[in-house]
């Protein structure tokens, strides 16, 4: 199977265990926003914890929770990101983001429902044992909240005001945080599911997180709006620092690339059980949205 047909595979199942979620709970306008605001997308951060379970062992059927589970957080983040108080979008995936469809209030209900959703998800005993079931939950905690997504987003929003921009050091720990937590957290998943020590899978995404921020960047000066299915060009209208502006789109491309054979240096115990990984860390780079 390709990469594409696979990551597509995996996003089916994600989002019918989302689907399963939703239906349990109230026709309410705030449930439909959540269904609209977690559909759709590439899914990499459930495909990061479905394909680490498997290279380490472990059926789809057992980390499905899981993966689900960090695509409503993930869905989450969004909802709120694009808030006006945010960064004011008004384009997710191509379509009105959630504010904008329904209304500020909505949305933000919307996400905090889908944050909790996202720990409800990982209460399912096919996950396991409650010791793992336990460790997911405290890695998750770690990852989006303050020490983690939040943590990257609060330096984002106060880097917009700041007297200076930001450095690169300084860059690299706000998106280590913004984006990179979320997508370690994914990718260690597997490696908890498994009862496996982490270091290798936490190293690997590590890179890839960092790869990853620098390719939104690339795709922010260099995209098509329409593929991304959202507004580019935002960081440059609004003066921020980004990898691009200080290292430049060519130096940029470069260290995308660097970080991207890092990643798949780290994964060279696990042998050619690694490859769905490995071609995953590929696409991130060569992506159009």
């Amino acid at each position: 199977m390709s990469f594409p047909a696979l990551l597509a595979a995996d996003a089916a199942l994600i989002q019918a265990r989302l689907d399963a979620a939703f239906a349990t709970l109230p026709d309410q306008a705030v449930i439909h926003a959540m269904a609209y605001a977690s559909a759709g997308g590439k899914r990499l951060r459930g495909f990061l914890t479905l394909e680490s379970a498997r290279m380490l062992g472990l059926r789809s059927e057992t980390a499905i929770p899981a993966a689900a589970s960090v695509e409503a957080l993930h869905a989450y983040s969004l909802v709120h990101d694009d808030l006006p108080a945010m960064d004011n979008d008004a384009l997710r995936r191509g379509l009105p983001t959630v504010h904008v469809k329904w209304d500020e209030a909505t949305a933000i209900l919307a996400g905090d429902a889908l944050q909790t959703l996202a720990f409800d998800l990982l209460t399912d005993p096919a996950l396991g044992s409650a010791e793992t079931r336990l460790a997911l939950v405290a890695g998750l905690a770690k990852a989006s909240g303050a020490q983690g997504m939040v943590l990257g987003q609060a330096l984002d929003i106060a880097a917009e005001s700041a007297a200076t921009p930001l450095n690169l050091d300084q860059i690299t720990h706000l998106q280590a945080g913004k984006t990179g937590a979320l997508i370690c957290h994914a990718a260690e998943s597997g490696a908890i599911l498994a009862g496996e020590n982490p270091a290798a899978l936490r190293a690997y995404a590590t890179a890839l997180g960092l790869a990853f921020q620098i390719a939104d960047d690339i795709l922010d000066v260099t995209g098509d709006a329409q593929k991304a299915g959202k507004r580019l060009q935002k960081d440059a209208a609004a003066s921020k620092a980004t990898f691009v502006s200080l290292l430049g789109l060519d130096a940029a491309r470069a260290r995308a690339i660097s970080l991207i054979t890092e990643a798949c240096d780290h994964l060279a115990p696990y042998g050619a059980s690694a490859q769905n990984l490995i071609d995953c860390a590929r696409f991130v780079i060569a992506r159009e949205s």
